[in-house]
């Protein structure tokens, strides 16, 4: 087995581009480094720098061996941090994956609460709307799934509310006053897109507008929430966007309902079942059912400029 102290420095070497830099950067002298090196290549066989000048420069097979160990170095890593955590005497950890306008809405003050809760937890915070490694989903998994979607193995799904979609539209808009409008009233509009075209949401979007009769016409690109807003409030287009997503507008943009039927998000959370009692989980489920239920439990946020 290849020594992690050892695979480490060699990365540090990789990246720093050189022996004395990797040696400042992990307070070690250059000879301890250079020992490291010349002994992970007896034990791995392979030749891993070549000299060049005064320096050394990776080979082919240390590009290879630095690139395929970022997942096993992650995975050590997290037992170095749990290693530590004992030893402080933190033995509870929880990770919980969100998306985006469920961490600003919600995850603030979840956590402020929990950690109050339980002062020894560790929490580990995972946006998972970028793309995860197999096999590493987190405790608790906050999802946009519709109700009969399959819940994976090893998990229990606990529904947590609908989101409806809204439009925002400059201030000046001719439908600003509305209050309430029809898809079929901004089919000739110029939208601006807040998420990914693969996403949950945007495809949600695209299919109500088709059941609608039209495809809305996206002329700019945003594919983020705040982004799209400022776009709008910039009198580019409109844009519709999850109610989640939609808390808190600036002066300049106006939010409005959208006429049944409107396209809507389910949202759940998905927590791990592992068989063993685990009060911290428990305790954060209930309290972001509290948070969904009772607006008033979060923190003000900041109107985005």
């Amino acid at each position: 087995m290849l020594d992690p102290r050892r695979v480490r420095v060699f990365r540090s070497v990789v990246a720093s581009g050189s022996v004395q830099a990797a040696a400042d950067n992990l307070g070690l002298t250059s000879s301890a480094v250079s020992q490291h090196l010349a002994a992970l290549q007896k034990e791995t066989g392979l030749t891993l720098f070549h000299r060049v000048g005064r320096g050394i420069v990776p080979t082919e097979a240390a590009l290879v061996l630095d690139a395929q160990t970022d997942e096993v170095m992650s995975q050590w890593g997290k037992v170095d941090q749990l290693v530590a955590d004992l030893r402080e005497g933190r033995s509870g950890r929880l990770s919980i994956g969100y998306f985006a306008s469920a961490g600003a809405a919600w995850m603030p003050a979840l956590v402020k609460r929990l950690t109050r809760e339980f002062p020894d937890l560790v929490l580990e915070l995972v946006l998972n709307e970028v793309e995860q490694r197999p096999g590493t989903r987190p405790d608790i998994d906050l999802v946009i799934d519709p109700p009969d979607a399959p819940v994976p193995g090893g998990y229990r799904r606990i529904d947590l509310t609908e989101d409806q979609f809204v439009v925002v539209v400059p201030r000046a808009h001719a439908l600003a006053e509305a209050g309430e409008v029809a898809l079929s009233d901004l089919r000739g509009e110029t939208w601006v897109s807040n998420d990914f075209a693969r996403s949950v949401g945007h495809r949600l979007v695209v299919a109500a507008c088709a059941a609608a009769g039209f495809r809305p016409r996206f002329t700019v690109q945003a594919q983020e929430h705040h982004t799209a807003i400022g776009f709008v409030a910039a009198g580019i287009g409109i844009t519709v966007l999850p109610g989640l997503a939609a808390r808190a507008l600036p002066a300049t943009v106006v939010r409005l309902r959208i006429a049944p039927p409107a396209p809507v998000r389910h949202l759940a959370a998905l927590v791990r079942d592992s068989g063993a009692p685990s009060p911290a989980a428990d305790r954060a489920v209930v309290l972001l059912t509290d948070l969904i239920h009772h607006p008033s439990l979060r923190p003000r946020r900041a109107v985005p400029g």
